[in-house]
């Protein structure tokens, strides 16, 4: 490694400081799980009918991804 760069290390994967995992999980919870699909379309067709249906409800997206501690940081 050339002297005059410096190593940055990232952190840690950490899925509960990205809101938007919430909501990843609640769609494969409630859409996704134990089904097998015949290939990737049926697949695709699966993802975009769940966002279909949780996306246009701001309460379930607001819900779901809320992150008090995101709130609590950014307000001071």
């Amino acid at each position: 490694m050339p002297e005059n760069a410096t190593l940055v290390r990232l952190p840690p994967y950490s899925p509960e400081l990205n809101p938007i995992e919430n909501l990843w999980r609640h769609l494969k919870s409630c859409f996704w799980s134990n089904r097998a699909y015949a290939d990737y379309d049926a697949l695709e067709a699966a993802a975009m009918a769940a966002w279909r249906v949780a996306v246009p409800d701001q309460d379930l997206v607001r819900s779901v991804c809320a992150a008090p501690y995101l709130d609590r940081a950014t307000s001071n």
